[in-house]
């Protein structure tokens, strides 16, 4: 089907899922085009490559190349409002449109799909997976949802004569995942999210389960122990002996986690790992991902090499900046268990340091689904700025504001910053360790909060 189009072009091209499939295409030799709202990193790079971007909503803005519907596949992402100009143009004209996770389905269909499920650590775990697969001798793509610090990218393609394995993000929102075909999956977690799309989150529960349904060998499914009750599979943990396959930890730092894989299944424990990424959650990740691999064909010294040499993700507690005055992470968490797993792996690191966070939220709907989730882990730092709600998708709900979570806050130092304002806020603050949490733009204050501290 995709062979005859020569153009593809994206609705939402700057999205990290987005730009991954438009890398792809780009190796595929196919003209790239698409929209965003705003200039980034991602789209620089796309642009770099001979991607045509563009970043005014017009019918207008949309190159003459780009017009001939019988050359022409259109992709979006669900982040794309219908009322777009472009996508009501590209509908109205009768153009073949996408959604991301069609696409990918369509790419995937014909590999060996491993697919990582769960609200939050499938990133981590995905790009586990990917640099695993890089110190064994299969053939694999991937397809992340972070930039790979391992791979600089968050797309990753190797040409191979024979069917090869597929990495990829299996998207939850409004169900995306069920238009892959897994033969291996892990789920990392099943909390709650996404409500505004699901309504109820035994809808959530029921479209993980169809997804695991879709794996035919249970022994391919690997389950954080927290939702064996959701999904049946081999079990993991890092922490709960009762799991199939737990961590035995024989030290960890502030670098990494030196541990074990033992098991209740009769099986000879796992000696000796190392993960190259602190954090508990991180841990749960490896596990997930050795286990699978190992199940998928990978040799143990090419396990082991790939959790020694991972060097972690953008924005998935990612050290910034490390000096004897100020440690500064950053980190994608955008939901409540999120900021739970952070907080508290940083407050273990360093139990005797002040802990200042900056936290952006992210969806009116997210925020009004959890304030008070949010507000509880939010209190478990020792300073507290809350900017504004990142819309995303949304429009403003009544009554969902930053202000409303900081007043059900309990922490006496946590006010509400716009970003402008917050280097200036920190001004003459005694920062230890300082932490931007969040899913939105808030990144956009890493590069000016690194050179400030770094002075």
């Amino acid at each position: 089907m995709l062979e005859k189009y020569k153009n593809i072009y994206f609705l939402g091209i700057g999205g990290i899922g987005m730009s991954s499939l438009a890398l792809y295409f780009i190796d595929k030799q196919k003209s790239v085009g698409g929209y965003d709202k705003v200039k980034s990193s991602i789209t620089n790079q796309l642009s770099s490559k001979g991607s045509i971007i563009n970043y005014e909503d017009s019918k207008g803005n949309i190159p003459n190349n780009f017009l001939n519907k019988e050359e022409t596949l259109v992709v979006y992402t669900p982040a794309i409002p219908k009322s777009n100009k472009q996508f009501v143009f590209f509908q109205q004209s009768s153009f073949k449109i996408l959604k991301r996770s069609e696409l990918l389905g369509i790419i995937s269909k014909n590999k060996f799909c491993i697919a990582i499920a769960g609200t939050h650590g499938k990133t981590t775990t995905s790009c586990i997976v990917a640099t695993i697969l890089q110190h064994s001798n299969m053939h694999f793509s991937a397809f992340l949802g972070g930039i790979s610090t391992n791979l600089a990218s968050n797309y990753y393609y190797q040409s191979a004569p024979s069917q090869h394995l597929s990495v990829t993000e299996a998207d939850e929102f409004d169900r995306s995942f069920l238009q892959l075909k897994p033969q291996y999956a892990v789920f990392t977690s099943t909390d709650a999210d996404h409500l505004d799309i699901y309504g109820k989150q035994e809808e959530l529960e029921k479209s993980y389960q169809d997804f695991a349904s879709l794996v035919s060998d249970k022994n391919n499914v690997f389950v954080a122990y927290g939702s064996k009750h959701l999904i049946t599979g081999v079990t993991y943990s890092a922490s709960n002996t009762n799991a199939d396959y737990y961590a035995m930890i024989k030290s960890r730092s502030g670098k990494g986690t030196h541990f074990s894989i033992y098991n209740n299944v009769g099986e000879a424990p796992i000696e000796d790992l190392y993960l190259n990424i602190p954090g508990l959650h991180n841990l749960e990740n490896a596990i997930g991902a050795a286990l699978m691999t190992r199940q998928a064909g990978v040799a143990l010294e090419s396990i082991l090499a790939g959790l020694a040499n991972f060097k972690g993700i953008k924005r998935r507690f990612e050290y910034i900046l490390t000096t004897e005055k100020v440690i500064y992470i950053d980190d994608y968490a955008h939901h409540p268990s999120e900021l739970r797993a952070i907080i508290s792996s940083v407050r273990e690191l360093y139990p005797n340091k002040k802990i200042t966070a900056i936290f952006q939220p992210h969806l009116f709907s997210r925020t009004q689904d959890f304030m008070a989730e949010f507000a509880y882990e939010l209190s478990q730092v020792d300073e507290l700025l809350l900017v504004p709600i990142y819309p995303a998708r949304e429009l403003p709900i009544a009554g969902v504001t930053s202000e409303a979570v900081l007043a059900m806050v309990d922490l006496s130092n946590a006010q509400c910053v716009a970003k402008e304002e917050v280097i200036d806020t920190l001004k003459n603050r005694q920062v230890e360790v300082l932490l931007t949490l969040g899913a939105g733009d808030i990144d956009r204050l890493v590069l000016p909060l690194q050179e400030y501290y770094a002075d």
